[in-house]
């Protein structure tokens, strides 16, 4: 056995000692030397190398078993209530949670024991208290079920994201294209896509995001812009006002759920500064574009 697998196995053995609050170790073999007999029971089943070390009846180890998850759940309801504390501002509300979201908060987060995923937790609470019907039961429901690789792909999406005040809600630009005119109708148009592979994410991150129902399926298209129009993308500290040189051009996007926009709050990252530079050069031919920091 080579050292590095020696200390898989010892890690291994230390996991299932906190999980069942036993250690576990190898089974010494009794015989003559012949151990052909030895590695089958009674019902012609292999006997395991190794085995709980304990004398205690199988239904007493059940009961520490449990024990032990309760104290673990006990642990990360109190920290994820004390950063909760920690994290919340001091202003005024008279406003107070649902009873029972905050009792299906309190049964969902409880086995929550990963750092970063106990602070998103955190500040869902500090949310909901500050403005009751922030977060659904829905988007507790997927936060439990999130993996820490599928909140870190959720938070490269929110640093491409844009916000839009006309209706509350985020999503990603993907590009654009110049619809044609009657006079040009062989011609589709050219598509201008942003490659965001460029940006440190990749597709499947986005597919796996769309699995968790935070990012719609389908390719989201705006209305044809006229020539003039503005529309105004909000990031996290920076917007950018998009000024259409001419007509009939229709933006593409990818566009965050409802569960996606909720759960997008607790993310505050500023705008990926490589999709920033691919904003620029991709739009720069067809679009006037100006920049502000938002104070």
């Amino acid at each position: 056995m080579t050292v590095k697998s020696s200390q898989v196995k010892i890690r291994l053995a230390n996991i299932i000692e906190s999980l069942l609050g036993y250690p576990v170790t190898k089974t010494i073999q009794k015989g003559n030397g012949d151990t052909s007999q030895q590695q089958y029971n009674t019902h012609g089943q292999v006997k395991p190398l190794y085995s709980i070390n304990s004398d205690n009846t199988t239904l007493a180890r059940a009961q520490k078993r449990q024990d032990l998850l309760l104290i673990k759940r006990q642990q990360n309801i109190e920290t994820i209530l004390a950063l909760a504390m920690e994290f919340c501002p001091d202003v005024a509300s008279n406003k107070q949670p649902d009873a029972d979201w905050v009792e299906h908060f309190i049964s969902l987060c409880e086995d929550t024991a990963n750092e970063s995923m106990q602070i998103l937790w955190a500040k869902i609470l500090i949310g909901e208290t500050l403005t009751p019907g922030t977060f659904s039961i829905k988007s507790l429901q997927t936060l439990k079920h999130m993996t820490q690789r599928e909140a870190d792909a959720l938070q490269k999406c929110v640093s491409l994201s844009s916000f839009n005040a006309k209706d509350d809600s985020h999503f990603i630009l993907l590009g654009f294209y110049k619809k044609p005119s009657l006079f040009d109708l062989l011609r589709k148009g050219n598509k201008v896509s942003l490659n965001l592979g460029k940006t440190g994410i990749s597709f499947p991150e986005i597919l796996t995001l769309m699995d968790l129902n935070l990012l719609y399926r389908k390719e989201i298209e705006s209305a044809a812009l006229k020539s003039g129009q503005e529309l105004t993308l909000c990031f996290l500290s920076q917007k950018v006002t998009l000024k259409a040189k001419s007509s009939d051009l229709v933006l593409s996007y990818y566009k965050f759920t409802q569960t996606g926009d909720e759960l997008s709050k607790l993310i505050n990252i500023p705008i990926n500064k490589n999709y920033k530079q691919l904003i620029n050069s991709a739009l720069e031919n067809e679009f006037e574009l100006t920049w502000h920091t938002i104070e």
